[in-house]
Protein backbone atom coordinates (compact mmCIF):
# COMPACT_ATOMS: atom_id res chain seq x y z
CA UNK A 1 0.00 0.00 0.00
CA UNK A 2 2.70 2.25 0.50
CA UNK A 3 4.62 1.35 -2.41
CA UNK A 4 1.02 2.16 -3.93
CA UNK A 5 1.28 5.76 -2.48
CA UNK A 6 4.75 6.38 -3.00
CA UNK A 7 5.13 5.77 -6.86
CA UNK A 8 1.56 8.08 -7.21
CA UNK A 9 3.28 10.23 -5.76
CA UNK A 10 6.32 10.11 -8.19
CA UNK A 11 4.43 10.32 -11.04
CA UNK A 12 2.40 13.40 -9.73
CA UNK A 13 5.33 15.15 -9.16
CA UNK A 14 6.49 13.74 -12.66
CA UNK A 15 3.46 15.06 -14.09
CA UNK A 16 3.75 18.63 -12.55
CA UNK A 17 7.30 18.95 -13.39
CA UNK A 18 6.55 18.48 -17.09
CA UNK A 19 3.65 21.12 -16.61
CA UNK A 20 6.62 23.40 -15.46
CA UNK A 21 9.18 22.78 -18.04
CA UNK A 22 6.45 23.37 -20.89
CA UNK A 23 5.12 26.21 -19.46
CA UNK A 24 7.57 28.76 -21.36
CA UNK A 25 6.29 26.92 -24.36
CA UNK A 26 3.17 27.47 -23.58
CA UNK A 27 3.98 31.27 -22.92
CA UNK A 28 5.86 31.25 -26.51
CA UNK A 29 3.09 29.47 -28.39
CA UNK A 30 0.05 31.96 -27.49
CA UNK A 31 2.77 34.54 -28.11
CA UNK A 32 3.55 34.05 -31.51
CA UNK A 33 -0.60 33.41 -32.10
CA UNK A 34 -1.07 37.20 -31.01
CA UNK A 35 1.62 38.49 -33.35
CA UNK A 36 0.14 36.42 -36.24
CA UNK A 37 -3.11 36.85 -35.89
CA UNK A 38 -4.00 40.10 -33.70
CA UNK A 39 -2.97 41.78 -36.96
CA UNK A 40 -5.19 39.77 -39.55
CA UNK A 41 -8.66 40.55 -36.91
CA UNK A 42 -8.43 44.57 -37.67
CA UNK A 43 -9.02 43.75 -40.95
CA UNK A 44 -12.97 42.91 -40.34
CA UNK A 45 -12.60 45.20 -37.36
CA UNK A 46 -12.11 47.95 -40.39
CA UNK A 47 -14.40 46.81 -42.80
CA UNK A 48 -17.25 48.02 -40.57
CA UNK A 49 -15.90 51.29 -40.00
CA UNK A 50 -17.74 54.09 -41.09
CA UNK A 51 -14.83 56.13 -42.53
CA UNK A 52 -12.55 55.93 -45.43
CA UNK A 53 -9.32 55.59 -44.00
CA UNK A 54 -8.14 52.78 -41.57
CA UNK A 55 -7.37 55.12 -38.55
CA UNK A 56 -8.50 54.98 -34.42
CA UNK A 57 -10.96 56.52 -33.29
CA UNK A 58 -13.71 54.23 -35.31
CA UNK A 59 -16.15 56.74 -36.70
CA UNK A 60 -19.36 54.70 -36.66
CA UNK A 61 -20.63 51.10 -37.60
CA UNK A 62 -21.37 50.82 -41.08
CA UNK A 63 -21.99 47.75 -43.64
CA UNK A 64 -22.13 49.92 -47.17
CA UNK A 65 -18.47 48.96 -47.80
CA UNK A 66 -19.74 45.26 -48.16
CA UNK A 67 -22.77 46.93 -49.71
CA UNK A 68 -20.10 48.65 -52.30
CA UNK A 69 -17.81 45.10 -52.47
CA UNK A 70 -21.26 43.00 -53.72
CA UNK A 71 -22.01 45.92 -56.33
CA UNK A 72 -18.77 45.61 -58.24
CA UNK A 73 -19.01 43.32 -61.46
CA UNK A 74 -15.03 43.38 -61.93
CA UNK A 75 -14.69 42.06 -58.40
CA UNK A 76 -17.18 39.22 -59.42
CA UNK A 77 -15.42 38.48 -62.56
CA UNK A 78 -12.14 38.02 -60.68
CA UNK A 79 -14.09 36.11 -58.50
CA UNK A 80 -15.03 33.71 -60.87
CA UNK A 81 -11.74 33.44 -62.50
CA UNK A 82 -10.33 32.59 -59.08
CA UNK A 83 -13.15 29.77 -58.78
CA UNK A 84 -12.36 28.28 -61.99
CA UNK A 85 -8.68 28.67 -61.72
CA UNK A 86 -8.82 26.95 -58.01
CA UNK A 87 -11.06 24.04 -58.41
CA UNK A 88 -9.19 22.93 -61.15
CA UNK A 89 -6.16 22.88 -59.90
CA UNK A 90 -7.00 21.37 -56.49
CA UNK A 91 -8.66 18.86 -58.83
CA UNK A 92 -5.39 18.03 -60.63
CA UNK A 93 -2.95 18.31 -58.08
CA UNK A 94 -5.07 16.04 -55.62
CA UNK A 95 -5.18 13.53 -58.46
CA UNK A 96 -1.46 13.68 -58.76
CA UNK A 97 -0.93 13.37 -55.27
CA UNK A 98 -2.72 10.56 -55.14
CA UNK A 99 -0.82 8.51 -57.88
CA UNK A 100 2.51 10.28 -56.36
CA UNK A 101 1.44 9.13 -52.24
CA UNK A 102 0.46 5.58 -54.05
CA UNK A 103 3.59 4.88 -55.71
CA UNK A 104 5.70 6.03 -52.58
CA UNK A 105 4.28 4.19 -49.96
CA UNK A 106 3.17 1.21 -52.08
CA UNK A 107 6.01 0.62 -54.16
CA UNK A 108 10.31 0.09 -54.11
CA UNK A 109 11.48 1.96 -56.69
CA UNK A 110 15.14 3.28 -57.50
CA UNK A 111 15.40 6.99 -56.54
CA UNK A 112 12.70 7.32 -54.77
CA UNK A 113 13.74 9.82 -52.28
CA UNK A 114 15.42 12.28 -54.76
CA UNK A 115 12.14 12.19 -56.49
CA UNK A 116 10.22 12.85 -53.35
CA UNK A 117 12.73 15.43 -52.69
CA UNK A 118 12.21 17.51 -56.71
CA UNK A 119 8.47 17.19 -56.07
CA UNK A 120 8.45 18.54 -52.55
CA UNK A 121 11.33 21.80 -54.00
CA UNK A 122 8.11 24.13 -54.57
CA UNK A 123 7.51 24.58 -50.99
CA UNK A 124 11.41 25.86 -50.26
CA UNK A 125 11.83 28.07 -53.40
CA UNK A 126 10.75 31.38 -53.21
CA UNK A 127 7.67 31.64 -54.95
CA UNK A 128 8.99 35.14 -56.97
CA UNK A 129 11.52 32.68 -58.26
CA UNK A 130 8.94 29.80 -59.61
CA UNK A 131 7.11 32.48 -61.07
CA UNK A 132 9.83 34.25 -63.02
CA UNK A 133 10.67 31.14 -64.24
CA UNK A 134 7.80 30.04 -65.41
CA UNK A 135 6.69 33.12 -67.13
CA UNK A 136 10.26 32.72 -69.15
CA UNK A 137 9.10 28.84 -70.33
CA UNK A 138 5.91 29.69 -71.34
CA UNK A 139 6.92 33.01 -73.22
CA UNK A 140 9.76 30.98 -74.53
CA UNK A 141 7.07 28.30 -75.74
CA UNK A 142 4.92 30.71 -77.20
CA UNK A 143 2.04 29.87 -74.86
CA UNK A 144 -0.24 33.15 -74.45
CA UNK A 145 -0.35 34.21 -70.54
CA UNK A 146 -4.19 33.27 -69.47
CA UNK A 147 -5.78 31.51 -66.71
CA UNK A 148 -4.48 28.45 -68.47
CA UNK A 149 -1.05 29.33 -67.47
CA UNK A 150 -2.10 30.38 -64.12
CA UNK A 151 -3.63 27.08 -63.74
CA UNK A 152 -0.22 24.82 -64.42
CA UNK A 153 1.83 27.73 -61.81
CA UNK A 154 -0.67 26.83 -59.35
CA UNK A 155 -0.42 23.10 -59.91
CA UNK A 156 3.67 23.13 -59.75
CA UNK A 157 2.99 24.67 -56.07
CA UNK A 158 -0.35 22.79 -54.62
CA UNK A 159 0.94 19.26 -55.47
CA UNK A 160 3.27 19.04 -53.07
CA UNK A 161 0.59 19.91 -50.23
CA UNK A 162 -1.71 17.45 -52.03
CA UNK A 163 1.27 14.36 -51.54
CA UNK A 164 2.16 16.05 -47.54
CA UNK A 165 -1.64 15.72 -46.75
CA UNK A 166 -1.75 12.22 -48.53
CA UNK A 167 0.79 9.96 -47.91
CA UNK A 168 0.03 9.88 -44.16
CA UNK A 169 -3.23 8.61 -45.20
CA UNK A 170 -1.83 6.22 -47.39
CA UNK A 171 0.57 4.66 -44.70
CA UNK A 172 -2.50 5.15 -42.13
CA UNK A 173 -4.53 1.82 -43.08
CA UNK A 174 -4.21 -1.78 -43.06
CA UNK A 175 -2.54 -2.49 -46.67
CA UNK A 176 -3.89 -6.08 -45.84
CA UNK A 177 -7.26 -4.66 -47.00
CA UNK A 178 -5.81 -4.47 -50.68
CA UNK A 179 -4.31 -7.84 -50.64
CA UNK A 180 -6.99 -9.14 -49.56
CA UNK A 181 -8.91 -7.12 -52.48
CA UNK A 182 -5.88 -8.53 -54.95
CA UNK A 183 -6.49 -11.99 -53.76
CA UNK A 184 -10.09 -12.22 -54.44
CA UNK A 185 -9.30 -11.27 -58.11
CA UNK A 186 -9.50 -7.99 -58.67
CA UNK A 187 -6.91 -5.87 -60.73
CA UNK A 188 -4.91 -3.27 -59.01
CA UNK A 189 -7.68 -0.47 -61.19
CA UNK A 190 -10.36 -2.24 -58.91
CA UNK A 191 -8.67 -2.25 -55.84
CA UNK A 192 -7.68 1.33 -55.68
CA UNK A 193 -11.18 2.70 -56.64
CA UNK A 194 -13.21 0.04 -54.99
CA UNK A 195 -10.74 -0.12 -51.62
CA UNK A 196 -8.27 2.68 -51.55
CA UNK A 197 -10.24 5.38 -52.45
CA UNK A 198 -12.99 5.05 -49.94
CA UNK A 199 -10.19 4.12 -46.86
CA UNK A 200 -8.14 7.52 -48.14
CA UNK A 201 -11.00 9.56 -49.12
CA UNK A 202 -11.01 11.79 -46.28
CA UNK A 203 -7.32 12.84 -46.80
CA UNK A 204 -8.29 13.47 -50.42
CA UNK A 205 -11.14 15.63 -49.33
CA UNK A 206 -8.79 17.46 -47.15
CA UNK A 207 -6.14 17.83 -50.10
CA UNK A 208 -8.85 19.34 -52.06
CA UNK A 209 -9.68 22.00 -49.60
CA UNK A 210 -6.40 22.63 -48.84
CA UNK A 211 -5.18 23.12 -51.96
CA UNK A 212 -8.30 25.08 -53.45
CA UNK A 213 -7.56 27.28 -50.58
CA UNK A 214 -3.79 28.01 -51.58
CA UNK A 215 -4.57 28.39 -55.56
CA UNK A 216 -7.51 30.61 -54.48
CA UNK A 217 -4.88 32.89 -52.42
CA UNK A 218 -1.86 33.03 -54.41
CA UNK A 219 -0.64 36.06 -55.91
CA UNK A 220 2.92 36.29 -57.08
CA UNK A 221 2.27 33.04 -59.41
CA UNK A 222 -1.11 35.05 -60.76
CA UNK A 223 0.54 38.33 -60.89
CA UNK A 224 3.33 36.35 -63.75
CA UNK A 225 1.31 34.14 -65.57
CA UNK A 226 -2.15 35.84 -65.73
CA UNK A 227 -3.24 37.92 -69.13
CA UNK A 228 -5.77 39.87 -69.52
CA UNK A 229 -8.52 37.76 -66.80
CA UNK A 230 -7.27 38.74 -63.11
CA UNK A 231 -7.68 36.80 -60.30
CA UNK A 232 -9.07 38.11 -57.41
CA UNK A 233 -6.18 38.56 -55.39
CA UNK A 234 -4.30 40.44 -58.55
CA UNK A 235 -7.91 42.71 -58.76
CA UNK A 236 -7.12 43.31 -54.72
CA UNK A 237 -3.66 44.62 -56.03
CA UNK A 238 -5.06 46.98 -58.73
CA UNK A 239 -7.74 48.18 -56.11
CA UNK A 240 -5.03 49.13 -53.41
CA UNK A 241 -3.77 51.78 -55.43
CA UNK A 242 -7.02 53.86 -54.94
CA UNK A 243 -7.01 54.99 -51.30
CA UNK A 244 -10.90 55.61 -51.69
CA UNK A 245 -11.67 51.88 -52.58
CA UNK A 246 -9.68 50.91 -49.74
CA UNK A 247 -12.65 49.69 -47.31
CA UNK A 248 -14.58 47.60 -50.06
CA UNK A 249 -11.10 45.68 -50.48
CA UNK A 250 -11.18 45.49 -46.33
CA UNK A 251 -15.20 43.94 -46.88
CA UNK A 252 -13.60 41.65 -49.21
CA UNK A 253 -10.36 40.48 -47.44
CA UNK A 254 -12.52 40.07 -44.60
CA UNK A 255 -14.43 37.53 -46.92
CA UNK A 256 -11.18 36.17 -47.89
CA UNK A 257 -10.57 35.46 -43.99
CA UNK A 258 -13.30 33.78 -43.03
CA UNK A 259 -13.99 31.55 -46.29
CA UNK A 260 -10.03 30.41 -46.02
CA UNK A 261 -10.47 29.49 -42.28
CA UNK A 262 -13.50 27.64 -42.78
CA UNK A 263 -11.78 25.82 -45.57
CA UNK A 264 -8.65 24.94 -43.92
CA UNK A 265 -10.50 24.08 -40.60
CA UNK A 266 -12.21 21.99 -42.63
CA UNK A 267 -9.38 20.83 -44.63
CA UNK A 268 -7.19 20.10 -41.24
CA UNK A 269 -10.37 18.15 -39.26
CA UNK A 270 -10.49 15.93 -42.42
CA UNK A 271 -6.87 15.08 -42.14
CA UNK A 272 -6.70 14.32 -38.52
CA UNK A 273 -5.83 10.80 -37.73
CA UNK A 274 -9.47 9.74 -36.56
CA UNK A 275 -11.11 11.16 -39.87
CA UNK A 276 -11.63 7.64 -41.13
CA UNK A 277 -12.84 6.07 -38.45
CA UNK A 278 -15.43 9.09 -37.34
CA UNK A 279 -16.93 9.09 -40.73
CA UNK A 280 -17.34 5.33 -41.14
CA UNK A 281 -19.23 5.21 -37.84
CA UNK A 282 -21.77 7.71 -39.36
CA UNK A 283 -25.44 5.84 -38.73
Amino acid sequence: MGDAQGGGANRMREVSYIERSNRPLHVYALMYLAFLYIPVLFLPLFSFNDAVYAAFPLKGFTTKWYEQMLASEPMFAALTNSIKVGATTALLATVLGIFGAKAVTRYRMPGKQPVVFVIMLPLVIPGIILGVALLILVTRLGINLSLYTVTLGHILISVPFAMATLIPRFEGFDKSMEEASADLGANAWSTFWRVTLPMVFPGVLASYLLCFTISFDEFIMAFFLAGTDPTLPIFIWGQLRFPLLLPRVLALGACILAVSFVLVFIAQWLARPGAIRSLDSRP
